[in-house]
């Protein structure tokens, strides 16, 4: 269904995916708190990366503390780009939060040093139901860790104007290696994307450097992009056993040959100096009216809710030989193991895990809950505007692809990343730049 401009007020999405490294808004400028026992009560301290979480979270702990009087919850807002920094040195110096937030690219070096509680021992089964997809992310060596707290899936954000005027189906775009019988996506692409003399890819005298419009957004996005093109054909991003990078096969060449071909050969997608140097680029491009089938996630719905002055809508992602499968990340939130308030962090936990403890992030607008009973207040806050957002739970529900996780896999990324930003601008083959990057970032990670 198409989607008209309304504008809002709701800000960006909380959730930060897994290796981009990207902070939605600014911290407080006072963390400020410290765990312990305040009065004849308990204060358990929560800490967490996003000012717009925050205040949700604060309604919340306000009926939290109605049912609960004897516990006070203290929220410390430490900004993205400090966080990471933050969290080892005061995990090792005893000053952590009680609770705090991760994602899935750091979470792991926390689970292995012990400095996590056993979420599954310290709640049981006494909890709501909670998106599986998540906890799946957030267990290691068969222990849950983390409380989902927020999630987002992909879909496929279209161009209403651009797509009716080039006859296109976007319910059911599929894509095949080398385009072959069965890619609906090139053609769909191919006829989206015109220079300045309405000339499209393939014409005699098209001119790429002129390009007016673009079909789809290839790029070096991890999330909404290549994970999910390598699962679609079979390969795997990471081996599930030791972590270690595992998509130079022949089906990950296969899947990473035809997003490079969109980009340098078909010349359907923008042009990977743009897109290496701006993440958004793309997306600004579609909010432009610039770009006509645009695979994200919910994340960037306020942005193109706020800022395009077209018609548009929301799909199901591209499918693969294998079907759809797209990458779900989340954020949880954890629990310290030296909590010194063990019985108080653990009510705390037992809440945020709640439907009732996490309706005020729907109810915002901000992200998809992580307690299943509480997705509706962010589908009815999106249905208020206009837009059905039913695409992405349903995204959620079909078979998912896993966010990257491990305990290195942070410094593994930072050198698959230019490698494969060179690769996307045809500086180096895929099959060298895939052979390249994953023993390059094996060994970073001291993975055989």
């Amino acid at each position: 269904m198409i989607r008209a401009r309304r504008p809002l007020t709701t800000a960006a999405l909380l959730a930060a995916t897994a290796l981009t490294l990207a902070a939605c808004s600014p911290g407080a400028d006072d963390p400020g708190g410290e765990s312990g026992t305040d009065g004849d009560g308990t204060t358990v301290t929560f800490r967490l990366w996003d000012e717009v979480a925050a205040e949700a979270y604060e309604t919340s702990f306000e009926e939290f503390s109605a049912q609960h009087p004897d516990i006070t919850v203290e929220v410390e807002v430490i900004p993205w780009g400090d966080y990471w920094t933050q969290l080892p040195l005061d995990v090792q110096s005893g000053d952590m939060a009680d609770i705090f937030w991760t994602n899935t690219s750091n979470f792991g070096t926390y689970a292995d040093n012990g400095t996590l509680l056993d979420i599954d021992e310290t709640l049981g089964e006494d909890h709501d139901e909670w998106e599986q997809s998540v906890v799946d992310l957030y267990t290691r060596d068969g222990v849950n860790y983390g409380v989902p707290q927020l999630w987002d899936s992909i879909a496929l954000f279209y161009n209403a104007d651009l797509v009716e005027e080039a006859g296109i189906d976007v319910a059911d775009l599929q894509w095949r290696p080398d385009a072959a019988d069965g890619d609906t996506l090139l053609e769909a692409a191919t006829a989206l994307t015109t220079d300045a003399e309405g000339r499209h890819p393939g014409d005699d005298g098209f001119d790429a450097d002129a390009r007016e419009t673009y079909g789809f957004n290839s790029q070096a996005d991890l999330q909404a992009i290549y994970v999910d093109f390598l699962a679609q054909n079979g390969a795997q991003f990471q081996d599930p056993e030791t972590d270690g990078f595992a998509f130079d096969s022949p089906e990950g060449v296969e899947a990473f040959q035809y997003l490079v071909d969109l980009v340098n050969t078909h010349q359907v997608a923008p042009s990977a100096a743009d897109t290496n140097v701006n993440g958004d680029f793309s997306r600004d491009l579609f909010v432009q009216g610039d770009l006509g089938l645009f695979q994200s996630g919910p994340y960037s719905l306020p942005h193109v809710a706020e800022n395009a002055e077209f018609e548009w809508g929301l799909a199901p992602m591209v499918a693969g030989p294998e079907g759809r499968i797209g990458v779900v990340h989340g954020v949880a939130a954890v629990g310290n193991a030296e909590s010194e308030n063990l019985e108080a962090t653990t009510e705390v936990l037992r809440w945020i895990g709640s439907a009732e403890g996490q309706a005020p992030l729907g109810e915002t607008g901000a992200a998809f809950p992580g307690a299943v009973d509480a997705q509706q207040s962010y589908i009815d806050y999106w249905s208020e505007q206009g837009v059905d957002v039913s695409v992405f739970v349903d995204a959620a529900q079909e078979p998912t692809a896993p966010s990257p996780v491990g305990a290195q896999i942070n410094a593994g990324a930072n050198v698959i990343t230019p490698i494969f930003q060179d690769m996307f601008l045809g500086a180096i083959p895929v099959e060298e730049a895939l052979a390249q990057a994953q023993e390059d970032g094996n060994a970073e990670m001291g993975i055989e």
